[in-house]
């Protein structure tokens, strides 16, 4: 009995921590379509709009790579 609950536990625990993939796929779409509304605005400012969108891509993704670390951590190291 204990082990079936430790092993649902487990699965819950991961499926929880993949939520923040879904957050960090809304944020790169939110990055780059102002990166296109800043870029509309204002062309001369290309390359600075660029190297923040990037900046911003890049500590989006790192918050879903996180998440999906710690699933896979709850998963099979615990």
């Amino acid at each position: 009995m204990t082990v079936e609950i430790l092993s649902a536990a487990k699965f819950v625990g991961a499926g929880a921590a993949t939520i923040g993939a879904a957050g960090s796929g809304a944020g790169i779409g939110s990055v780059f379509g102002n990166l296109i509304i800043g870029y509309a605005r204002n062309p001369s400012l290309k390359q600075q709009l660029f190297t923040y969108a990037i900046l911003g891509f890049a500590l989006s993704e790192a918050m879903g790579l996180f998440c999906l670390m710690m699933a896979f951590l709850i998963l099979f190291a615990l």
